[in-house]
């Protein structure tokens, strides 16, 4: 490999079997970075990406964990740490949606998409903090929205989601930047992933021609960005970059 920008690190990548998790392990994979991938239920996603991951010369685990769970996010780390010897990264991009208008959410809509986008963020970033306060060192990149700062019709569950990862984020990089843990957020705009695929054609037409690119991100692009805040932004914490293609400036 001619840039090995992280070798000798480790990341636990959250939703890490597809999608946007998944690009984001291939490109630290690239860049010499050893990865714990982390899936729900689709175990052949996993290895799919497992598989690729291998191609880069990395070491990988898989990792079954529901992150909505704090005992099951806390094994996973431990898991991580026991195999690797330590964990330097962590990117938290789990995600979920379940678009309703906010007067026919029910309760479960509202739950269970806090309980993923926000609750299991907590859970991963409580289970490992203590690691890298311990080693004076560590990556925490958080995955929320563009939606997360416009809001969005129909999507009051996810847009509260993501904002509150905005202000976790800006709270926790407040906290722990004296123990050289820098804490970050990306906020992509409409990304190709089967979350987008979900979306009715006319809204994603709307978005589309709405942006100044006329166009939805790619993977790659949002892990383009997650590269950067893991290894060159040195002096960078508390910041959202912004992925959305000049959606909202």
């Amino acid at each position: 490999m001619n840039s090995v920008k992280l070798q000798g690190r480790t990341a636990i990548i959250t939703g890490s079997s597809r999608g946007i998790g998944r690009a984001i392990a291939i490109e630290f994979a690239r860049e010499g970075c050893n990865i714990m991938i982390n899936y729900t239920s689709n175990y052949d996603a996993a290895r799919q990406t497992e598989d690729e991951l291998k191609k880069q010369g990395v070491r990988t685990y898989l990792c079954k964990a529901d992150i909505t769970k704090y005992d099951e996010a806390k094994s996973m780390v431990e898991q991580a740490i026991k195999f690797f010897g330590k964990v330097d990264i962590l990117v938290n991009n789990a995600g979920i949606t379940s678009p309703a208008l906010f007067a026919k959410m029910s309760q479960e809509q509202w739950k269970s998409v806090l309980d993923v986008d926000l609750n299991g963020a907590f859970n991963c970033t409580h289970a490992i903090i203590n690691h890298m306060i311990s080693n004076n060192f560590g990556r925490i990149i958080n995955i929320s929205s563009v939606y997360g700062q416009t809001g969005a019709f129909g999507q009051c569950n996810y847009a509260a989601a993501k904002w509150g990862v905005v202000g976790f984020t800006k709270s926790l990089a407040l906290e722990v930047g004296r123990h050289n843990i820098l804490v970050n957020a990306i906020a992509p705009g409409a990304v190709e992933t089967d979350l987008v695929k979900s979306v009715k054609e006319d809204f994603m037409q709307k978005y589309v021609e709405a942006n100044p690119l006329h166009r939805i991100a790619k993977p790659e692009e949002v892990a383009k960005a997650a590269l950067f805040l893991a290894t060159d932004a040195t002096y960078t914490t508390g910041a959202v970059i912004p992925v959305n293609g000049g959606y909202h400036v």
